[in-house]
């Protein structure tokens, strides 16, 4: 597994645990608003899944398709369908090494170039930015036990080990 792997699937699942995580929580929990970027729950899941979206149809060179669905499990399906499709244009660019190469950004006025990386990094820094206010958001209506969301973590899930490697000893 190269390092895009690893970024990729650490994205997709930190995320979709952190839904599953909120899932149990009623309207008005996850509507409550903070003085924090998104303001709810909610909203910030949705602002990260759009932007999955936008930002791989902006890569594909298709036109933006807003969707729709802000329940957990509409945002548990969208998280599912755009991670593939935006994995599947990221490991494309890899294997390519267009890295570098530009395409469109129409939504800017006028359009800009934006690079294929830049676009990947992008993403999953802005998803990660996100999701440490999600926890915060969680914590504060009372959801204390979540996954930290590192990606030794995940790794350590991903590969079934039970403990961390224990490294020079």
């Amino acid at each position: 597994m190269n390092l895009l792997d690893r970024l990729l699937g650490h994205d997709t699942w930190t995320t979709r645990q952190l839904l599953l995580a909120c899932q149990s929580l009623p309207d008005e929990l996850l509507d409550r608003e903070f003085e924090i970027d998104s303001r709810s729950l909610r909203n910030t899941f949705v602002h990260m899944i759009d932007n999955m979206e936008v930002w791989t149809d902006l890569m594909w060179a298709r036109p933006v398709a807003r969707q729709s669905g802000d329940s957990i499990p509409a945002l548990l399906q969208r998280l599912s369908r755009i991670s593939r499709d935006f994995a599947h244009i990221a490991r494309e660019i890899a294997r390519t090494g267009r890295y570098d190469d530009c395409f469109m950004d129409v939504l800017d006025d006028p359009p800009k170039p934006k690079t294929f990386g830049g676009a990947i990094g992008h993403l999953i820094t802005h998803n990660m930015h996100h999701r440490a206010q999600i926890m915060i958001m969680m914590e504060n209506v009372g959801l204390k036990e979540h996954i930290e969301g590192d990606l030794l973590g995940w790794e350590s899930q991903a590969f079934g080990w039970a403990d961390p490697p224990h490294w020079g000893n």
